[in-house]
This record gives C-alpha cells, sequence and structure tokens, in this order.
C-alpha cells in the first residue's frame, strides 16, 4: 500500500517507524512531517489542517490508505472527506470525533449509554456556569468544551480558583474552546491510558499507559500535553481492561453505532481508577502523545495492515496485536519556557549519540536549520528506551537524555515515578 502519514509530532514519527516497517507498507509520505520523520517517509510540505491539498496529495499519489495522526484534522472532517473519494482513513468522521471534540458531546453519550463517568453538568456562559459551582463540592474540575491542546482542564482546590477559571475560559483564554464550559465533579483514585482500535462494529484492545501531564518534578505545577509516558500500567491490570472493555468501550461504540455515527480508528480512554471501579475521565479520538510512542516502542507486528483492518470493517479478522515484553518509557524534552511561551530556535546536538542500544529519539517540535536540528515548538523530544522494568526502562531513558546537547530545554527527571516506586516495594 501507498499509505500518507498526517502529522508532524512525536506521535507521528513513532507511528512512522512502525508502519515503515510493516510488510504491508511500500511506500510511506508524511504530511508534513519532521526532521526524524524523513528518516522513515518521503515528507511532504503540506500542513495538517491543510485539508484541500491533503485530498488533491491522496489523488494525485495513487494514495492507498491514510492515516491520521492529530485530533483537528478529524474534528474538521478529513475522514469524511477522503471516505467521499473512497480512500480508507484510520480516524473517525467529523461527527464522531466529538468524542474528543466536546466533552460535553461526550458526557452526555455517557449519561445516555449508562457509561461510568464523574457526575456534570454544561454551561453555555459565564452567569450559568458560575451559578451551577454552587452544587459542586471543592476541589472541582472545569474543562472547556472544545479542543485546547490537552490544557484546557482545571483542577480548582477552592471557590475562588474555580470561579476565576470559569471567568478565564469565558474571557477566552482557551480560544473558541472555552465558548463552552463542562463542570465536573472531582474523582478521586490513580489514572491511567487505555487505547482500543474499532472499525465501527468490531472493538480490540490495544494496550495501556500512564503519562505524566505536571511540568514539574512530583506532578507539580500546570497542566500539559504530557511530559512523559510508560507502557503497560501494570496498575490497569487484566480484570480492571476486560472491565473496561466491557463498561466503558463496547458502550461507547455500540452507542456511536446506533447514533448513526460508527466510530472507526483508536478510541483513547483516559481513565480515574476509583473505589467504585474504572470510570471515564474523557475521550481523545487519535492516539495519545507521548504514550503512542510507548506503545510503538513496544509494539511487535504488521502495523499498516491492523490500522487498515481497523479502516475497512475487518477488525475481526485481523490478528490481535502482540507486544513484546517488559516496558518501555518515555521522557519528553521541552523548550524552556513551556507550557506558557517555548523558547524556540535553540540548537540540539547529539542525538544520535542517545539512540546507542536501541533507544529511540522521536521528534516532536524540531526543523533542520543551516544542518541542525532546532526546536521550533514546546515538546521537542521524546526519548524512549525498553527494559526489564519500568526502573530499568526509566534509567536507560534518562541515560540517554543526558547525552543530548540542548541548552535551552528541560526534562522532568521522574517519569515513572509511581511504578517505580511500586516496584521497589
Amino acid at each position: 500500500m501507498n499509505i500518507l502519514l498526517i502529522g508532524s509530532g512525536g506521535r507521528e514519527h513513532a507511528l512512522s517507524w512502525q508502519l515503515a516497517q510493516s510488510p504491508s507498507c511500500t511506500k510511506l509520505y508524511a504530511a508534513p512531517g519532521n526532521p526524524g520523520i524523513e528518516s522513515h517517509a518521503e515528507l511532504v510540505a503540506i500542513g495538517s489542517d491543510d485539508i484541500d491539498a491533503i485530498l488533491s496529495f491522496v489523488q494525485a499519489h495513487s494514495i492507498d490508505f491514510v492515516v491520521v495522526g492529530p485530533e483537528a484534522p478529524l474534528v474538521a472532517g478529513l475522514g469524511d472527506k477522503l471516505r467521499a473519494l473512497a480512500v480508507p482513513v484510520f480516524g473517525p468522521s467529523a461527527a464522531a470525533a466529538q468524542l474528543e471534540g466536546s466533552k460535553g458531546f461526550t458526557k452526555d453519550l455517557c449519561a445516555r449509554a449508562n457509561i461510568p463517568t464523574a457526575g456534570y453538568v454544561r454551561c453555555a456562559s459565564k452567569d450559568a456556569a458560575l451559578a451551577a459551582l454552587a452544587n459542586f463540592t471543592i476541589p472541582v474540575v472545569i474543562k472547556a468544551d472544545g479542543l485546547a491542546a490537552g490544557k484546557g482542564v482545571i483542577i480548582a482546590e477552592n471557590r475562588d480558583d474555580a470561579e476565576a477559571a470559569v471567568e478565564d475560559m469565558f474571557s477566552g483564554a482557551f480560544g473558541g474552546a472555552g465558548a463552552e464550559v463542562v463542570i465536573e465533579e472531582f474523582m478521586t483514585g490513580e489514572e491511567a491510558s487505555f487505547f482500543a482500535l474499532c472499525d465501527g462494529t468490531n472493538v480490540m484492545p490495544f494496550g495501556s499507559a500512564q503519562d505524566h501531564k505536571r511540568v514539574g518534578d512530583g506532578d507539580t505545577g500546570p497542566n500539559t500535553g504530557g511530559m512523559g509516558a510508560y507502557s503497560p500500567a501494570p496498575v490497569l491490570t487484566a480484570e480492571l481492561e476486560a472491565e473496561v472493555m466491557d463498561k466503558i468501550i463496547r458502550p461507547t461504540a455500540a452507542a456511536m453505532a446506533a447514533d448513526g455515527m460508527p466510530y472507526v480508528g483508536v478510541f483513547f480512554a483516559g481513565l480515574m481508577l476509583t473505589d467504585q471501579g474504572p470510570k471515564l475521565i474523557e475521550y481523545n479520538c487519535r492516539f495519545g502523545d507521548p504514550e503512542c510512542q510507548v506503545l510503538m516502542m513496544r509494539y511487535r507486528g504488521d502495523l499498516a495492515a491492523l490500522l487498515f483492518a481497523a479502516s475497512t470493517g475487518k477488525l475481526d479478522q485481523a490478528e490481535a496485536p502482540h507486544f513484546a515484553g517488559g516496558y518501555a518509557l518515555t521522557v519528553v524534552m521541552a523548550a524552556n519556557g513551556y507550557p506558557a511561551t517555548p523558547e524556540k530556535g535553540g540548537v540540539i546536538r547529539n542525538i544520535a549519540d542517545a539512540e546507542s542500544g536501541g533507544v529511540r529519539v522521536f521528534h516532536a517540535g524540531t526543523a533542520r536549520t543551516d544542518n541542525s536540528i532546532v526546536a521550533t515548538g514546546g515538546r521537542v523530544l521524546n526519548v524512549t528506551a525498553n527494559g526489564v522494568s519500568v526502573t530499568e526502562a526509566q534509567a536507560r531513558a534518562y541515560a540517554a537524555v543526558d547525552k543530548i546537547d540542548f541548552p535551552t530545554g528541560f526534562c522532568r527527571r521522574d517519569i515513572g515515578w509511581r511504578e517505580v516506586a511500586r516496584e521497589a516495594e
């Protein structure tokens, strides 16, 4: 197959690395890609949001299959337009992508399908939201309804902070994403991420991970798109995974199909493991970033064939995914100032040295300038290693981090800390 991969981040670098190894892949293109992806695919100078240019390229280059990495093109309807051309695409329709594009949509679906989640209320105005806060105990969770790059969630520890979060969202702090907000009860437990493929009818589990959202060590500071992750998540036992499939994933797939918007792609379920069992925090309509990097580091098999089966209604005929034993852990190297105003243009050296011994450095926000790799975004590199334990994977990843010369960058030094502590016990 001739395959086009959409996106330019660390998630897409990890996907390109696996897709390029797939026996089913004849030629791999990436739009727009990044300096890491160019080792595995032919880069195409088309932005991931330029839907018309993507459609033209697909037709001109006899593309057999499109894999969409980021959520924004899916929410904008890229999947629908590709399917109108009879081109299989891994990713949901615009209607189904509301699972990520609108938190209120997802909460309403959970209510209809009896999917366990936090109590909530949707508010379309500042006054309504401020009034609704009186019905919630503190702490309380306030979310921008739309896409906010993983940053539109505020956990308010007191009433003043809750009211300030509402004020910020309706005053445009998160752009159009905050035109409506969802207020939720605060759930207590440990978070985990679970992934499952869906072809519109059939579902198939695709592994677990735990990420680290806060920017600072010890889970301090503001939320980010993710500062690191490891996979699998031992806290999500086989029994709990079965419960997630039965009570969350399958009911979601059935509800989407019943509503006339069958879901095709990957369900990325953010979970809270509560005393009452797993509850859904939110859905994303694409692989996580940086969770995808650790999943791909462990994956063994023909990824292109598996994703194609999910995209063509044949997931029930596909072989279940196989993963290497042990663990994978990734550390995000970010630009100074992230997540507020990252410092761009910093030169990065010694990436090749860091990749010795099977470590992979996935590029996220980088560009090639005058034969140098420079930082162009907030999250810049994903330094990823395997190990027989999380402790070993962590040690190998940080040994590689320390080989990279990135003076204008930083990273957390405690990725995987929960599981490392459990392993020490």
